[in-house]
């Protein structure tokens, strides 16, 4: 079963980046990471009450609220510098930096939550390391030649802290029910987010939001929020080191909608380097 929410981790994941990236076209990415987070709060907690988890509060031990906690805090600062990174890049270059997540969250698992490495997994994870590295590629500055490479150090920030994300979210929910783990660990997020807004003094430019902007930030909310469940959710029954792999998938989606959407098209190198991804991570499922 944990497969299947990990699969729909992917879908939701896929389609965060795209309505992200159509969201924060005219606004700052760190008050967009922000107003997102305030949707994703609302609809984990939501889900909380749904299921009844809630009763669960007074069960939760402090270590497994410190690994929540620390959690939410890569997670933001993985959205912040994801976000902010679409915003300065095009999203089939940024979204398979920020996948490349995968190697280090499976070498962390292996070495951390002492999952077992066999040879299928050592092949995967070189295939998505070659993947990953045919797929980088920085985006050149339209009227110069010169090359932009912030947002390529942005992407990469995100996998770090993504990854540290993975590790503390799986030991955080061992003890605790999947939805519960995640609506605790989106405050923190929250928090973190809206720190961040504050002290770079963007809360003024929330009021030059046009409305398309609001719908698309909201819609990536709920997309967000459904990734959250589905992924926490597999966590908790399956390996990291395979759950992962699964999730990061999404790029499938999200490539495919960055070309009918924002007519972003991959070169041959590029598509090269999506076959060997993709091909890594099926390899994980044998």
């Amino acid at each position: 079963m944990w497969i299947a929410f990990a699969f729909g981790s992917a879908v939701f994941a896929g389609l965060t980046a795209i309505l992200a990236k159509c969201g924060i076209k005219n606004i700052d990415s760190n008050v967009a990471t922000a107003i997102r987070t305030i949707v994703v709060l609302a609809f984990s907690w939501l889900m909380v009450f749904i299921t009844g988890s809630q009763g669960g509060l007074s069960e939760v031990s402090t270590r497994t609220l410190v690994f929540l906690i620390l959690s939410g805090i890569a997670t933001g600062a993985s959205w912040l510098c994801y976000f902010k990174a679409l915003q300065l890049g095009d999203v089939n270059k940024v979204t398979p930096i920020d996948k490349s997540s995968t190697i280090l969250t499976m070498i962390l698992a292996i070495i951390f939550l002492k999952e077992g490495i066999t040879w299928i997994k050592a092949a995967a994870i070189v295939l998505i390391a070659a993947g990953t590295f045919l797929m980088i590629e920085k985006k050149k500055t339209e009227g110069t030649g010169e090359q932009n490479g912030k947002w390529l150090i942005y992407a990469f920030g995100s996998a770090v802290f993504a990854s540290l994300t993975s590790i503390l979210g799986k030991v955080g929910i061992e003890g605790i029910n999947s939805n519960l783990g995640t609506a605790i660990r989106t405050i923190v997020v929250l928090i973190m987010a809206w720190i961040v807004v504050f002290v770079t003094k963007k809360q003024n430019t929330i009021r030059g939001i046009d409305k398309k902007s609001w719908i698309f930030l909201i819609l990536s909310g709920f997309a967000t929020g459904g990734s959250w469940l589905c992924y926490y959710r597999a966590l908790q029954t399956g390996p990291a080191s395979v759950v992962v792999p699964i999730d990061k998938l999404s790029i499938l989606i999200t490539i495919g909608f960055a070309y009918l959407v924002f007519h972003e098209k991959l070169n041959r190198k590029s598509a090269s380097g999506l076959v060997l991804i993709v091909a890594g991570t099926l390899l994980m499922l044998l």
